[in-house]
């Protein structure tokens, strides 16, 4: 008796065990082989009426969950299924309201009857093993001699999923609803830069996504490459996130191609000749290499080089890297125009910035009514974190409100009120907002008296002790100074 769904034959008889569920098992419990070969001979053996294609990477059952297409389970006529599925909890991530937690099936070995538009397919989801990788394969019967216009549009789906970022990542391009949600929370009136820089980045970016004409009338390629670099936690990765957000936004869309490792089962050199490809198609696009300096090492360098330089044309690609280490860049990369030709620095920030960057807390603090933030802290806490990085003032910050939290704000602030009936009552702070510009008043530790009688016309002020909030962040900011190396009383001073 042969079962059939539709015109496709399911088994060649009343019960025996798929050949490929079998072949899969052997060969998964055996020493490893290349698992498509063995699969996909053992399908050429049961449906010989039937064209097979191999595709990698392809995600038909997310394309058939999004409605498109229907993918039902193929049942064993006997006490056993032939799949192997993993069952997974997904955690909603972010609680806000409700649990959108679910379970989920992750797929080492399926079978499903595929139905798109007036076309049946049998469609097998296998994980398998190349050397030391994990590949997903699907194996899709159908029967006609080609099953490329499914195929085609499954990939054109994937590729082109509404709200999300295409990222390279393990060896294949996937889409990240993760990062979308991420930048569209990144602007440029959150990054806190030079203001010369700020303008001159958003400006060349776009700048050159309006010049396609202008590069063809001068005959030079429309392409261009830019370096964010400096010590990490200063605000690169929020830069890149900005202007990916600021160019999602113009009237003509600009896609983003995020880059985050070569790490291919094909090796580095596939990697980047998949990664310029898209490129290509998606032109015009904004290309990010994270960690510029990791992605591209020696060994893959020049073959890096011939896809940026290369006879095929890369007109409307415009790349950025970001770097911690521009001295491991090699400089044909670094320093070679028409390459990576413009450079931004990005240093720890200044006194200035860091004032700017505690403004940034104290309005996220301002609906909490448990914390009290006066203006007067902004400046009293950039005076005493000379030398962090925003990333180093993010977890001063957040270890400092970590503890608050912990211990409770009433127990601590009767504590604080305590301490200051003693001699600490008698310390005084300056007003920094009488100045008309900020100049250190003078050498002193600005937490003591000033002794030198350089002080303008500063004014005594509520001694800054009484907050909680600068109580604890003068500990977290001692802790992370000797983490940094630093004497504890380093950049205390103004």
């Amino acid at each position: 008796m042969r079962t059939r769904t539709g015109n496709l034959p399911l088994r060649s008889s009343t019960y025996a065990r798929d050949a490929a569920y079998q072949e899969f098992f052997t060969h998964s419990s055996a020493p490893r082989v290349h698992t498509d070969e063995v699969i996909a001979e053992a399908l050429r053996k049961q449906y010989p009426e039937l064209h097979l294609t191999l595709i990698s990477r392809c995600d038909f059952l997310g394309y058939a969950a999004a409605g498109l297409a229907t993918a039902t389970p193929v049942d064993s006529e006997g006490p056993k299924p032939e799949d192997l599925r993993y069952r997974t909890y997904l955690d909603p991530g972010r609680r806000r309201g409700g649990d959108a937690s679910f379970l989920s099936n992750a797929v080492a070995f399926g079978k499903f009857i595929y139905k798109w538009k007036d076309e049946e397919y049998i469609l097998y989801q296998v994980a398998g093993h190349q050397q030391f990788s994990t590949t997903q394969t699907s194996f899709l019967l159908g029967s006609t001699q080609s099953n490329d216009s499914l195929i085609y549009e499954v990939f054109r789906y994937q590729n082109n999923i509404p709200n999300a970022v295409l990222v390279f990542d393990q060896g294949y391009w996937q889409a990240s609803p993760e990062l979308w949600g991420k930048i569209q929370s990144s602007n440029w009136d959150d990054v806190i830069l030079d203001a010369g820089m700020k303008k001159s980045i958003r400006g060349e970016v776009n700048k050159f996504f309006d010049s396609e004409e202008r590069y063809k009338k001068l005959k030079v390629p429309w392409k261009r490459g830019i370096i964010f670099h400096g010590p990490p936690g200063n605000g690169k990765t929020i830069s890149i996130k900005a202007m990916m957000h600021s160019l999602y936004d113009r009237a003509d869309p600009i896609p983003t191609l995020y880059v985050r490792t070569l790490t291919s089962a094909y090796g580095p050199e596939y990697a980047i000749s998949a990664i310029f490809a898209k490129a290509r198609q998606q032109m015009p696009c904004f290309l990010v290499f994270e960690d510029l300096d990791s992605i591209v090492s020696d060994n893959v360098r020049s073959y890096f080089l011939n896809e940026v330089d290369g006879l095929l044309n890369n007109d409307g690609i415009l790349m950025v890297g970001s770097t911690n280490h521009l001295e491991r860049l090699d400089p044909g990369i670094s320093k070679r125009p028409s390459r990576f030709d413009r450079k931004y620095l990005f240093p720890e920030p200044d006194f200035d910035q860091r004032v700017q960057y505690c403004e940034f807390w104290r309005q996220k603090l301002a609906d909490n009514k448990e914390i009290e933030f006066p203006v007067e802290l902004n400046k009293a806490i950039a005076s005493i974190t000379k030398g962090f990085s925003f990333a180093y003032m993010q977890e001063a910050f957040v270890a400092a409100l970590l503890e608050i939290a912990k211990t409770g704000e009433d127990e601590s602030e009767d504590e604080g009120k305590q301490e200051l009936s003693g001699d600490k009552a008698s310390r005084s702070i300056y007003h920094f907002s009488t100045l008309p510009s900020w100049e250190p008043p003078c050498p002193c530790s600005w937490i003591d008296r000033c002794e030198c009688g350089r002080r303008a016309d500063v004014l005594k002020e509520r001694d800054l002790d009484t907050y909680i909030l600068w109580r604890e962040i003068k500990k977290v900011v001692k802790t992370l100074r000797e983490e940094l190396g630093q004497e504890p009383g380093e950049s205390t001073s103004l």
